[in-house]
């Protein structure tokens, strides 16, 4: 169902009385309703992601959401857009539950401030997200270089994970056949030493927020080629995430952080994906500069249900969904990342 967009357009603004928040897991929930609608900007606890979310997950929001937010130096920032569309999530009929639907995630760095707008109809249950990512009890484990086709891999206890948020139990697939690549849509300015905070802010977004079992990629790459552990279960099996609807079967999705629409990924950042797809493709003997065909598992995919569809085995997220992850730029840069992976494989 897709809401109809309003001729005139509205402005939410989060509710001024603290007592209106809800927290849970270092998310604190805000309440959007049409009755408040203009007003001003508030102060709010302190967190580094934002993202809006609803709760009917097969409703999409048919207009724009914008955020701004205050650093907690003081300063507020420009209007920012989040982006609406409903791709990165489960897989219907499968075994996660459906959670809520939600805007991708916006990672603003340490904010104590926020002001929401939409335009167009709301949908039920509307509430903004603030996530709080909080310290990590872990000491940071550095990529380490292995002989072989496997890379240095951080741990979810590396980055921080809070293993309490998730469900317990793992989800799998069969082997792992292709790879998505993808970018979290998130802001590039971050410090390299801040990536295990986005990622956390993002597995909080995912499982507290949007209600998934877990973050939904498999793995992450920062903007200095680190790569990191994503949903739990084994980097070397073939945990079922949720980041390409319609084919999160028997394939991983690795994403980006970051956002490359029109900003260049870093070299760095480009051969860690092409090192972590050379290795699990390589664990069923898969030529990274190959293809492969996969069945659709959604009608919200590019292809109806049941539909048999050729990849290359290294692919976009929108190769599979109607959407622009992972970016123009980076999109570009697929075929050099599947040439260096073949490498790697020793092809």
């Amino acid at each position: 169902m897709r809401l109809s967009l309003l001729a005139a357009v509205g402005s939410l603004l989060l509710l001024p009385q603290p007592a209106y928040a809800q927290s849970s897991g270092g998310v604190s929930t805000f309440p959007l309703t049409a009755s408040q609608r203009g007003l001003a900007e508030r102060d709010t606890a302190a967190f580094s992601l934002v993202g809006v979310s609803w709760d009917d997950p097969g409703t999409v929001l048919d207009g724009s959401v914008q955020v701004k937010v205050r650093s907690v130096a003081g300063v507020w920032s420009d209007w920012r857009p989040l982006d609406v569309e409903a791709d990165d999530r489960p897989d219907p009929e499968g075994t996660e539950r459906a959670g809520r639907g939600a805007t991708a995630p916006l990672w603003v760095g340490p904010s104590d401030g926020v002001a929401v707008r939409v335009t167009g109809s709301l949908p039920r249950g509307l509430r903004a997200e603030l996530v709080d990512p909080g310290r990590s009890s872990a000491r940071a484990l550095p990529a380490v270089d292995h002989e072989g086709p496997r890379p240095g891999i951080v741990t979810r206890a590396g980055w921080g994970a809070d293993e309490s948020l998730r469900e317990p139990g793992f989800g799998y697939t069969g082997p792992v056949r292709a790879v998505f690549v993808h970018h979290t849509d998130t802001a590039n300015d971050y410090a390299c030493s801040d990536a295990p905070k986005v990622i956390r802010a993002i597995y909080q977004y995912h499982v507290k927020s949007s209600g998934w079992r877990d973050i939904g990629y498999n793995f992450l790459v920062d903007r200095c080629g680190t790569i990191y552990e994503g949903r739990a279960g084994g980097v070397a099996q073939p945990v079922l995430g949720a980041h390409t609807l319609g084919f999160n079967t028997d394939t991983a999705g690795v994403a980006a952080l970051g956002r490359y629409s029109s900003e260049t990924a870093p070299q760095a950042q480009v051969d860690g994906i092409a090192k972590v797809a050379a290795w699990k493709l390589g664990l069923t003997g898969l030529d990274a500069n190959g293809s492969v065909t996969l069945t659709s598992a959604s009608d919200g995919s590019k292809f109806k249900k049941g539909t048999n569809a050729t990849f290359r085995a290294v692919s976009g997220h929108r190769d599979a969904f109607n959407t622009e992850c992972p970016g123009n730029t980076l999109y570009q840069r697929l075929p050099a990342i599947r040439t260096w992976s073949a490498h790697l494989q020793g092809r």
